[in-house]
């Protein structure tokens, strides 16, 4: 599985790469939780590989 660039995290949200650079600088607290929902996503991708 390839890592997400910021620009194919704001695609599968829906937003401009310059809204979710914008979230990092001013609303830090949705930023954070925006990026551990893709950690999440990985990790739970790994673990079906790793199962399988």
């Amino acid at each position: 599985m390839q890592k997400r660039t910021k620009r194919d995290m704001a695609y599968c949200l829906d937003i401009d790469a310059a809204t979710l650079y914008n979230w990092r600088k001013n609303k830090s607290n949705l930023y954070r939780i925006v990026m551990h929902g893709f950690k999440f996503d990985e990790l739970i991708e790994k673990s079906k590989q790793t199962y399988e």
